[in-house]
This record gives structure tokens, C-alpha cells and sequence, in this order.
């Protein structure tokens, strides 16, 4: 055998290529940065999800379980579900709850379809003052809440909606930020596709309804997704507007809980979990299309 024969590998067999980790552009990402960014990454993820996981163990632990116990326990000795039975007999939860759902769902209505209407008619429709509406949203962003409450009570009491969940809804009904998202989301999309269904007959709400809504359902996913949070967890125009406390949300409702059982912490986390659950379970149904959508209202200004 020569010395060529020795050195030259055999065929049908790939040499091994070094293992490499590259980010999205290809490149080589060094082990040291690597290491650095998984632990930027736990530290985020201790910050965001520790605090539930704490209220859910604590949630779970019994009556003669030590809470405030050094070195603190984390996992729960004797894990028990009487502290959601105490909460229910304690607040009438399930009917803030119904109250929250039905605030958050009107909302999420009002928001994807007046979002959708007005995102389209200021990325595609041309009308006098375009621009200057497309400006006002945007102050209209700046604006704190803070400052707008007198003015929205002040209405609402004209209107008659004082103490109804509908005057809970009807200031969040359209939010900026949502008109914004659906308008890039819009322009996002080529013009092309309209034009041809232009030329096939098509005026613009089938345009709209059959051509352009369909295209953007990761947006409308984030819409839904931003309108009930911000339903689901508000708590100081609730507080404001309602006084009869049959009509009183879930978020109101765990603050008297919180008030008049403020030692035992038990029964807050365990209202705590409760209040957070819906939020985990709408993610989980539209995570797939909640990060595709936020690419999509994000792409143009």
C-alpha cells in the first residue's frame, strides 16, 4: 500500500466537522458568549416566572405549614387545594370572575374588529387628514391614563354608565397601540394581492374581509391577546366607575380579600392563581400565532 493510499480517506465517508454554534446570520458564537447569554437568560426567567411559582407553592401549603420559615421552603410538605375552597367561601370569586370575563371578552370584541377597521383605513384607504389622524394615535399613546380619568368618569356619568360594566369597556374599547399594530401589519402586505382581486370585481370590504384580514391573523391574535390582559388586570377604572359590589371584577374583589385577610397570605396567593390562570391558558391557545403577529405589526412604521 503507498503512502498516498494511507494518507487518502476512504470513500462514502464524510469527515467529522466540528461542532459549531452560530446565531441567525451564520456566524460563530463563542462558548463564553454562549455561557453568558444562557445565564442572562435564567436570571430573566427567575425575575418573570419565580413570583408565580412562589404564590402557586404557597397556594398549596396548609394551615400548619410555616410560610415564613428561614431557610424558606419552597415546595409545599402536604400539597393541598382547601385554600381555593377558602377563597370561594370566603369572596364570591367565581361571579367576579364571570364579571371579568364578560369585561374582557367585550373587550377583545371591540378591539379586534374597531383595530382591524381603522388599522386598514389608514394603511390602504386614501382620505383627506390620513397623516393626521395616523399622528393622533400615536398621542394619543402618550397620554397617561392617570390623567384622562376625571374626563372619562365625568362621561360616563353624563352617558349613564356609572356602576355598569359597560362603562367599565367602553374607554378601552379601540386602544391606539392596537390601531397601530393593524395599520403596519397592513402596509405590510403587498399591494399586489388587492389589485388583483380589484380587477376581479372586488370592492373593499371583500378586499378587506377575504384578502387582507385573513393575511394578518397573527395580529389580530396579538390584539386579542393585549386586550384582554389589559381588561382581565385592570384595577383602578374598575374601582373608579362601580360601587355596587355584585358587579365588582375579579381584580377588585381579591383586594378586599387581600384587605380583610392581610395575614393570611395563603388565601391571597391562592386568589392570586386564580386571577392569573385565564391570562396562562389564552397564551398557551395563541402562542403560535402571537409571535408571528408581532413580526407582522412590526415589519413598516
Amino acid at each position: 500500500m503507498s503512502v498516498l493510499e494511507k494518507v487518502r480517506p476512504e470513500r462514502g465517508v464524510a469527515p467529522e466537522r466540528e461542532r459549531r454554534v452560530t446565531d441567525q446570520l451564520g456566524r460563530r458564537v463563542r462558548a463564553g458568549e454562549l455561557l453568558w447569554r444562557y445565564l442572562l437568560l435564567l436570571a430573566v426567567l427567575a425575575l418573570t416566572v419565580g413570583p408565580f411559582l412562589w404564590q402557586l407553592s404557597t397556594s398549596l401549603k396548609g394551615p400548619t405549614e410555616d410560610i415564613y420559615s428561614s431557610p424558606p421552603s419552597f415546595l409545599p410538605g402536604r400539597p393541598t387545594l382547601h385554600n381555593y375552597t377558602r377563597v370561594a367561601g370566603t369572596i364570591p370569586v367565581w361571579d367576579y370572575a364571570l364579571n371579568s370575563l364578560k369585561v374582557a371578552t367585550a373587550s377583545v370584541v371591540t378591539n379586534c374588529v374597531g383595530s382591524a377597521l381603522a388599522g386598514y383605513a389608514l394603511a390602504r384607504l386614501r382620505f383627506r387628514g390620513r397623516r393626521v389622524t395616523t399622528l393622533v394615535f400615536v398621542l394619543a399613546m402618550l397620554v397617561p391614563v392617570e390623567g384622562i380619568l376625571i374626563a372619562q368618569f365625568t362621561t360616563m356619568r353624563e352617558l349613564g354608565l356609572n356602576n355598569t360594566l359597560i362603562g367599565v369597556v367602553l374607554p378601552g374599547a379601540v386602544g391606539a397601540m392596537n390601531v397601530l399594530l393593524m395599520r403596519n401589519a397592513f402596509r405590510a402586505l403587498p399591494y399586489e394581492i388587492e389589485e388583483a382581486a380589484y380587477v376581479d370585481g372586488a370592492d373593499v370590504w371583500q378586499r378587506f374581509l377575504r384578502v387582507a384580514l385573513p393575511s394578518v391573523r397573527g395580529t389580530v391574535a396579538v390584539v386579542a391577546i393585549f386586550a384582554f390582559m389589559g381588561a382581565w388586570d385592570d384595577f383602578l377604572w374598575p374601582l373608579i366607575v362601580l360601587s355596587d359590589p355584585s358587579r365588582f371584577t375579579l381584580t377588585i374583589g381579591l383586594n378586599y380579600l387581600h384587605g380583610t385577610f392581610a395575614n393570611d397570605e395563603r388565601l391571597v396567593a391562592a386568589g392570586t392563581v386564580i386571577a392569573v390562570a385565564p391570562l396562562i391558558a389564552l397564551f398557551a391557545c395563541l402562542q403560535r400565532y402571537f409571535f408571528r403577529g408581532v413580526g407582522e405589526g412590526a415589519v413598516k412604521g
